[in-house]
């Protein structure tokens, strides 16, 4: 007969393989390699764009609903994404991204509630970037794992589909669409 600790070890390893190699945090950059159109964020997130989303909490309803005027500035390989967030609630928030670019598709990214530089890869249609977030005291404070998907559509409209963990576990979601702003 198994003994408890060796039943929660097992829970463990089956949690650890269904999560490598299934659904969302089972992507990876090399899946969307040679699709098109090609993602390149020096262009895509460049200039103003509109963002409009919306965030599901743990149980799976939208929890937030927002609209952000974003614009980004790139010279070479170093860019800079200005965000502004209007909620339905009312509440506003500014976020200033710091982006980098490598010759062969990684991202470096950080900003203010950053806990540390977050880190991905553009291939194909898509890019990835993961970080670690600390959400504002009123929303509790917590440190969160972030993985970002973004998807670019043949239109020139990213799809960003983003998961929040913690401690392994997700606590939200957000789903929302760039595509550049009329002006």
């Amino acid at each position: 007969m198994l003994d408890v600790l060796t039943i929660l070890a097992l829970l463990g390893v089956l949690w650890y393989l269904v999560s490598r190699f299934v659904g969302f945090t089972a992507q990876r950059p090399e899946d969307y390699a040679g699709q098109q159109p090609q993602i390149d964020i020096r262009r895509h997130l460049s200039g103003p764009i509109l963002c409009e989303g919306v965030i599901y909490g743990p149980t799976g309803r939208v929890t937030s609903r927002f609209v952000a005027d974003m614009h980004g500035r790139w010279t070479g390989n170093r860019g800079v994404l200005e965000e502004q967030f209007r909620y339905a609630s009312g509440q506003v928030q500014n976020r200033r991204w710091t982006l980098a670019m490598g010759n062969d598709g990684t991202v470096v990214a950080d900003a203010d509630d950053i806990v540390e530089p977050g880190h991905g890869r553009q291939e194909g249609a898509g890019l990835q970037l993961k970080y670690r977030i600390r959400l504002p005291e009123h929303a509790g404070g917590w440190v969160l794992d972030v993985t970002d998907w973004m998807y670019l559509m043949d239109n020139g409209t990213i799809i960003n589909r983003s998961q929040f963990r913690k401690f392994g576990i997700k606590v939200a979601e957000l789903v929302a669409t760039l595509r550049p702003a009329l002006t």
